[in-house]
């Protein structure tokens, strides 16, 4: 049944009957594809998996298979004597010992199963033997033996008349007559036991491996980064906003040097237990590798990895730091709660200065003074440093600098428009030069240098208190771009966005009614065209002449604003003010005018319309964009709830309508429309009695619906300027609700937040450090990352596992530019004074790179190989501890004294042989036959593979 099985499967992947190919090119086994089938079969109740592994190859054309005549050898018989592949730098371990192109293996298919007594070995092999006569198969079949570490393997292969047996030996000590080429050839001939006298010649192929461990010369570039010396705004040469990078250990544990003779006759060469011709320096061919160290520590990593855990924790700010910051006892916690009786107090102090959150402020101030030195997770220096570093305005104490300083931050130039520049509307971070990115740069340093969660939470305590305190005292906030929240960035950034609207309209009230008080000269034009009216760079002076007086001040919703038009953008009409000063409004007087419209005139007074000054629609971030939706779709498809939304939507139409008609007096709505939708106005040219021609003009069609929703809207609208209308934007309700947005985040939140503007800010320092170094693969990764990070961010709360990956991916990437800069190092690529000889060094390290085995031009004569000359040179003059030194040279001796090099090499960590002939076996009359053994030595390690064919019809 097992036998039938296998010939099962033979049949199944067609590989019965004659093979057939063309001779395999040089290079072919590492350049081209290797793939491989599996399937299961059973002894039994004992599962065996069989696998067919080949090399991926062009077909030939059928009319080779009839040239090959009767008597030509099995394909892979041709492969065991071809020399075009001999030590492929990477490939399964048969290839490596046979040079075969195709073969089929039959293992155990659990890992810890073994076929270990010589019985069921012997009876595995029958098995096969039986299969391939039955089929006619001329694939080579093995047998996995023994266990798996070991990779024992016996098989055969069949061709027409001939018979090839794949034996093999594994020992862990090495009999010293097998160290050298003489012994090997003994075992080789006597195995052939050729009957011919004159033998035919042996044609060798020899490796030897070097490997170079200790770089003596090279200390590992990197200093790692010193902690302490962050006070001057650094940390060791870490500036904050800034990510570490590079790796802490040498990314480059060995280089293994292959010196090859490719093809000696038996004759030529002497290697024997006292004398060796193999001098590596002579040797036609070098190749080398490089082994890499496993996960080198790398700085960029550890801070992304660090920051990413943040985002599992799960405790809130005031349980990180021991307790909320109002359960203090004492003087403190009277000034609380005796806030409110104290604003009801009559108090000389303006009552500004005492609302709730400015009493609360000044306690949570007391607090942190209260709470010891050593309890507070940041230093004061560093602490300061950061807030310094994130708002530079707060450096001049002086108010009137310091808004200046505000206006001029907050209104900073246009940010450059680059690609890397504009990732953070890919990834959903936030821009560069904003300060929610700098946050998120300052929080990731803190969480890996200073204090871990609590410092984390330290900080962003004293970063809420900042945006409180700027709220309260009309401060702008620095480093965000100006209008209304910019939807493509994170969610926190737009929340501080908000706020900022928020001090912008508060800031225009309290100047507004200190204008009033005062009286001012009306203020001149300023332009504002920037989109989503840009506010900063409005003039304050413009709000100081909408005279109402403000006797008293309320934070109720009755209070009136005078804000600006978001139509001049539409028009891109300059804002020319020509009003002087405000009245209080009588009939029919015309209110709240920004400027005549310039091209039309109402209809029926003919006289010129006037824009008026509008309310700006009140800015909104993602979640309240999404909280509406949702209520909008909740009130469902019935009349009344469709009428109910149209309210809704229209609030802002209606404060439109009542500045027109209060800018306009005596307008209809079709001079609204014409204004505010012209589309919705269509003229027509028509010939009247007198025979001239007029333009008509009428309401579209959906504005002459009965009960329409404009025309209901323009009925219930009076005539009342902006400032006098109830507000949009209710900002001293909407700058709350960010602060306790803000307020209850806890530091995980925090994290998923950022790590956003973590990954970009990472992404962006890989972009920067591999400019330096021009890796291409590093450039196709870094694309990878950034198209990978863009699906991902994308969504709300991507998952755990995707971000990992991102965060893997950038780790390889900086792992691979290390590497090249320690074998940049190592080979002195910048020290290369020849144009020429730098160019090749430094396409021989980008290959090292890229490639398992990169061939040394020249071997040891040209450039790269006489560095790695002079690199094992130097590893050998190391002066040894004088006990080890007696050892080594009892051990050594014998090695040494044969290469007759003392110090140039130290003896090869791998000797491989590969001897191969072609004789008739069994009898002097028998075909004659490739043969072929393999051997390889290592410090532990001995294995010959012989492939040894006889003829099965004269023998």
């Amino acid at each position: 049944r097992f036998i039938s099985k296998i010939e099962e499967v033979l049949n199944d992947w067609k590989l019965i009957g004659i093979s057939s190919g063309k001779p395999l090119d040089k290079g072919i086994f590492t350049t081209g594809t290797w793939e491989e089938k599996s399937d299961e079969i059973s002894f039994a109740d004992f599962k065996f998996s069989v696998t067919h592994h080949y090399l991926v190859q062009e077909p030939t054309d059928k009319d080779g298979k009839e040239e090959l005549g009767e008597d030509a050898l099995p394909l892979p018989m041709q492969d065991l004597l071809c020399m075009n592949n001999d030590f492929p730098p990477r490939a399964h371990c048969l290839v490596r010992w046979y040079g075969l192109r195709e073969f089929v293996v039959i293992a155990p298919a659990a890992n810890n199963d073994a076929v270990v007594s010589e019985s069921k070995c012997n009876l595995l092999l029958s098995s096969i033997s039986i299969a391939l006569g039955n089929t006619g198969s001329q694939v080579p079949l093995f047998v996995q033996i023994h266990h798996k570490w070991r990779r024992m393997y016996v098989g055969e292969c069949q061709g027409p008349g001939v018979r090839t047996d794949f034996e093999m030996v594994h020992l862990r000590k090495v009999p010293s007559q097998y160290t050298h080429l003489s012994g090997l050839l003994d075992i080789f001939k006597t195995k052939i036991g050729c009957p011919l006298t004159p033998l035919p010649p042996v044609s060798i192929a020899i490796r030897l491996t070097f490997v170079l461990q200790d770089w003596q010369q090279y200390f590992w570039p990197q200093q790692p980064p010193d902690i302490d010396a962050l006070v001057g705004g650094e940390v060791g040469g870490l500036e904050f906003g800034k990510l570490p990078f590079g790796a802490c250990e040498d990314p480059i544990s060995e280089l293994h040097l292959a010196t090859t003779w490719p093809h000696l006759a038996e004759g030529i060469i002497v290697d024997n237990d006292v004398y060796s011709d193999l001098d590596p320096l002579q040797a036609p061919q070098w190749s080398v590798r490089v082994r890499k160290a496993d996960n080198p520590q790398c700085l960029l990593g550890d801070f992304l990895t660090e920051f990413f855990k943040l985002c599992r924790r799960k405790e809130s700010t005031d349980e990180i730091l021991g307790r909320s910051a109002f359960d203090e006892e004492g003087r403190e916690v009277a000034d609380i709660t005796h806030a409110l009786s104290k604003l009801t107090e009559p108090a000389p102090v303006p009552i500004p200065k005492l609302s709730v959150t400015n009493m609360v402020h000044s306690a949570k101030k007391k607090i942190r003074k209260h709470r010891g030195v050593d309890e507070s997770p940041l230093s004061n220096d560093v602490l300061n440093t950061i807030l310094l570093f994130l708002f530079p305005d707060a450096a001049d104490k002086l108010a009137d600098v310091f808004e200046s300083r505000a206006s001029t931050s907050a209104g900073s130039n246009p940010p450059p428009e680059n690609e890397d520049y504009n990732l953070f509307s890919q990834f959903k971070s936030a821009p560069s030069d904003s300060l929610t990115y700098k946050l998120a740069l300052c929080l990731c340093m803190i969480n890996f240098y200073h204090g871990g969660v609590k410092g984390v939470a330290h900080l962003w305590q004293e970063f809420v208190l900042e945006m409180r305190y700027r709220w309260e005292n009309n401060y702008l906030i620095p480093g965000l771009a100006n209008g209304s929240p910019d939807l493509r960035c994170c969610l926190l950034h737009q929340k501080l966005q908000m706020l900022n609207c928020c001090i912008e309209r508060k800031k225009a009230r309290d100047e507004g009614k200190r204008g009033s008080m005062s009286d001012r000269s009306p203020g001149g034009a300023s332009g504002d065209g920037a989109k989503g009216g840009d506010h900063s760079g409005d003039n304050p002076d413009k709000e100081k002449e909408f005279g109402k007086s403000w006797e008293s001040w309320s934070d109720s919703e009755e209070e009136f604003f005078e804000c600006l038009s978001d139509t001049e953008d539409l028009k891109g009409n300059g804002q020319e003010n020509g009003k002087k000063g405000a009245k209080e409004s009588v009939n029919l007087k015309p209110e709240g005018r920004l400027h005549p419209h310039g091209k039309l005139m109402l209809l029926h007074p003919g006289e010129p319309l006037y824009i008026p000054i509008t309310q700006e629609p009140a800015p909104m971030t993602e979640d309240l964009l999404e909280e509406q939706s949702e209520v909008l779709a909740k009130l469902g498809t019935s009349a009344e709830g469709a009428h109910l939304r149209a309210r809704m939507q229209s609030a802002c139409l209606l404060s439109d309508m009542e500045s027109f008609k209060a800018a306009n007096p005596g307008c209809c709505l079709e001079d609204f429309v014409r204004w505010y939708s012209p589309r919705d106005y269509i003229e027509e040219e028509v010939v009247d009695e007198k025979g001239n021609k007029v333009i008509r003009g009428e309401l579209s069609a959906r504005m002459k619906i009965p009960s329409n929703m404009w025309v209901e809207a323009w009925e219930t609208a009076k005539p009342v300027p902006a400032r006098r209308q109830k507000r949009l934007f209710d900002d001293t309700r909407e700058a709350e609700k960010v602060l306790h947005y803000l307020a209850v985040q806890k530091p995980a939140d925090l994290a998923r937040h950022l790590l956003p503007c973590i990954i970009h800010a990472a992404v962006l320092k890989v972009k920067e450090e591999e400019a330096l170094e021009d890796i291409s693969s590093v450039k196709k990764i870094i694309k990878q990352i950034i198209s990978h990070s863009s699906k991902v961010l994308r969504f709300p709360s991507p998952e755990d596992k995707k971000l990992e990956e991102i965060i893997a991916q950038i780790m390889s990437v900086e792992a691979i530019i290390a590497r090249a800069r320690s074998l940049k190092a190592k080979f002195g690529v910048e020290k290369c004074e020849n144009e020429e000889e730098k160019e090749d060094l430094q396409r021989f390290v980008n290959s090292l790179l890229e490639q398992p085995e990169v061939s040394v031009v020249g071997a040891g004569r040209g450039p790269a190989g006489s560095i790695i000359h002079k690199l094992f040179v130097n590893a050998q003059r190391v002066p040894a501890v004088p006990p080890l030194e007696e050892e080594l040279r009892r051990s050594g001796s014998q090695e040494e004294r044969r290469q007759g090099l003392q110090s140039e090499f130290p003896p090869p960590t791998g000797r491989e042989v590969i001897l191969r002939t072609s004789v008739p076996r069994p009898a002097p009359y028998s075909k004659a036959l490739p043969q072929r053994m393999y051997s390889v030595l290592t410090r532990e390690d001995f294995r010959l593979a012989g492939a040894f064919s006889a003829d099965t019809t004269f023998f």
